[in-house]
């Protein structure tokens, strides 16, 4: 199964999400899963490194425009980089080729991800897919947004998606295979 996970690129070596994401990797990877990621640094680079330091499989998705605004290339853990030209080509890969998907903490970017992976099941664009986010914060902005725009959303959608406090919870709910697609 081909696992995304989202996140931000800020998290360095060393810091406790960047050493969660990196232990999420090699999880998914003992699993047999093969990790997709945005393919740069961050928790897609410590994502892309537990895995491969695990003997999995990586993949990267990356793009010019993002590599206009932040020159470099892959992180050294990508095996396979999915190269796109613009951002929106690399978010369809990100939310379209991927079995499940895991959102960890993040920000605008992640946000987006999410938001449109959440709009292609809605509108039935996408197969049923188990869908993660991981951490208060994304619990609590759904919550909201659900919340206060109840007569343009429905529950049946926010249904879709499955919370959970840890990187390690979001690997045993994907092992025990206790998810609803969307």
């Amino acid at each position: 199964m081909i696992i995304a996970v989202y996140g931000s690129a800020k998290p360095a070596a060393g810091d406790a999400l960047y050493e969660e994401a990196r232990r999420l990797g090699a999880l998914l990877a003992r699993q047999g899963h093969t990790v997709m990621t945005g393919g740069y640094c961050g928790t897609m680079e410590a994502v892309s490194r537990g895995a491969a330091e695990a003997g999995g499989n990586t993949i990267g998705v990356t793009c010019a425009e993002i590599e206009r605004y932040r020159p470099g290339g892959a992180n050294p853990w990508v095996q396979v980089d999915i190269r796109t030209e613009t951002l929106t080509q690399r978010l369809e890969v990100l939310t379209r080729q991927p079995d499940a998907m895991i959102a960890l903490p993040g920000g605008v970017g992640t946000l987006a991800e999410i938001s449109l992976a959440l709009n292609l099941a809605v509108i039935s664009a996408v197969a049923a897919k188990p869908f993660i986010l991981v951490g208060s914060a994304w619990r609590e902005t759904f919550n909201t947004f659900y919340a206060r725009n109840n007569g343009f959303t429905s529950r049946e959608d926010f249904a879709r998606l499955h919370f959970c406090q840890t990187p390690d919870e979001a690997f045993e709910m994907i092992q025990n295979n206790t998810l609803i697609g969307f």
